[in-house]
C-alpha cells in the first residue's frame, strides 16, 4: 500500500512539472512573438497569384523574412494578399514585391525588394508595386515560338545560301 502512494505521488509530482513546463513554454513563445511583433501585416495587390498559398513565405534577399496570412479578392477581382513580415524588417514604401516559383514547378513565394525612400511601410499598408505569378505553360509557349521562330530564321538563311551557291 505505501508503494502504491509513492507511486502516485511520484505520478502526480510529474505530470504538474510536466504541465508547467508546458505553460512555461507556451507562455514563453507568446511573449517572444509579441516581442518580435509577429502582427506586422502589410496588403500587396495581384492580378493573378496562381497556386500562391497561405502561409507561403515572403522572402527577402533570399531570406524568410515573413508568410502569406491570407488572401481575398477587392472590388475589381483582383488578389489581395495580407502578408504577416518580421517586426525587424523594416520596408520603405516604394517596396516592390513578386510572385516567383521555387524552380520550375516548386512552390510560390512571394520576393521582396526594398526600394530607395526614407519612409517606411508601416502596419495595414499597402505595397503598391506589385508583378504578378508567371504561368508555367505561358512561359513554355514562349520558349517554343521563339524557338519555331529561330528555326525558321535558319531555314530561310541556309535556304538562300542554297541558291546562292545555284
Amino acid at each position: 500500500m505505501k508503494t502504491d502512494t509513492r507511486e502516485m505521488t511520484v505520478g502526480a509530482a510529474t505530470l504538474a512539472v510536466g504541465g508547467l513546463m508546458l505553460a512555461v513554454l507556451y507562455v514563453g513563445g507568446e511573449v517572444r512573438d509579441k516581442a518580435t511583433g509577429i502582427d506586422y501585416l502589410l496588403d500587396a495587390t495581384f492580378n493573378r497569384i496562381d497556386g500562391l498559398a497561405d502561409g507561403g513565405d515572403v522572402r527577402l534577399g533570399g531570406i524568410k523574412v515573413g508568410v502569406v496570412e491570407s488572401q481575398r479578392l477587392d472590388e475589381h477581382y483582383r488578389a489581395v494578399l495580407t502578408l504577416k513580415i518580421d517586426s525587424d524588417v523594416q520596408l520603405p514604401t516604394d517596396t516592390s514585391a513578386a510572385i516567383h516559383t521555387n524552380g520550375l514547378f516548386g512552390a510560390k513565394y512571394i520576393v521582396l525588394e526594398p526600394g530607395g525612400e526614407d519612409e517606411i511601410l508601416a502596419e495595414g499598408d499597402e505595397i503598391s508595386f506589385t508583378q504578378d505569378a508567371v504561368i508555367v505553360s505561358e512561359l513554355l509557349e514562349l520558349i517554343i515560338s521563339q524557338g519555331k521562330a529561330n528555326r525558321r530564321k535558319l531555314r530561310e538563311k541556309a535556304d538562300a545560301a542554297d541558291k546562292r551557291k545555284e
